[in-house]
């Protein structure tokens, strides 16, 4: 489940950067993603 969530987000991340849509959102998306992989990665 939230490697699906990683993957959404960074795909939302992609998708905007491509498309310069959201600015600061698209890079809060990323680091959320970020985050979410370290704290899976340590339990």
């Amino acid at each position: 489940m939230l490697w699906t969530v990683v993957v959404v987000l960074l795909v939302l991340w992609l998708l905007g950067f491509s498309f310069h849509l959201g600015g600061n959102v698209i890079h809060t998306l990323l680091v959320i993603a970020l985050v979410a992989v370290v704290i899976k990665l340590l339990t």
